[in-house]
């Protein structure tokens, strides 16, 4: 049976879209490394990858691979499970988004921490972003949501993004999956259940947006 036959009879003519799409992922942690795999898993092979980091003892917890490359650079190694990435490794903030040509992706992915860059990305991507907030701290996967930004609560990285948003009268709907759970802790501590979930959610999203087309 071919590698996408099941792929195939659940997506019908839509999976020639999904094979032809052109994808970012800015991130590739505890969020982004799942939503990676479910992207390549399904047929989405053409998927730039930007990172700066590297793997720790600390991430096996929660990303993907981790456990086979410890203190490697998380892009190189992603590559050798994914051989048609294409990869970038540096580190995502505000410069580089600005600097940054997004114009020949149909999607950018956001699964990253900097609340500036994450702000740059929704004043320039927003007509084809969709970004994860805060997954730590929680333990439900039952509670991650998918809103535009606007509709969203329950958390305070996402609170401070629509401030900051509406601070530069910036009025626009993008979507984001973010949780409604409380946090549990106040230190960083986190779940696999949660964040594969935001990844798993992100790349549902990015499908459903890429059979719209």
């Amino acid at each position: 049976m071919p590698r996408y036959a099941r792929t195939k009879l659940l997506f019908g003519d839509d999976f020639e879209k999904l094979q032809n799409a052109k994808l970012i992922l800015l991130g590739v942690g505890g969020v982004g490394s799942f939503c990676l795999d479910c992207l390549y898993r399904n047929g989405i092979t053409d998927i730039t990858i930007v990172d700066f980091d590297t793997y720790d003892i600390t991430n096996q917890n929660r990303q993907m691979w981790s456990e086979l490359h410890e203190d490697a650079v998380k892009v190189e190694a992603l590559k050798e499970h994914y051989p048609e990435l294409t990869i970038i490794h540096t580190r995502v903030d505000e410069e580089w988004v600005k600097a940054f040509d997004f114009e020949p992706y149909d999607l950018v992915l956001d699964a990253i921490d900097d609340t500036k860059a994450k702000l740059a990305l929704a004043q320039k991507c927003y007509k084809k972003l969709i970004s994860s907030f805060g997954s730590a701290k929680r333990v439900d996967p039952t509670k991650v949501q998918v809103a535009d930004i606007w509709k969203s609560y329950g958390d305070k990285l996402g609170a401070k993004i629509r401030y900051e948003l509406k601070r530069r009268k910036f009025t626009k709907k993008y979507k984001v999956i973010f949780s409604s759970e409380e946090a549990q802790i106040k230190e960083k501590g986190s779940f696999m259940g949660v964040t594969a979930t935001f990844g798993l959610t992100m790349c549902a999203e990015a499908i459903k947006a890429l059979r719209k087309k």
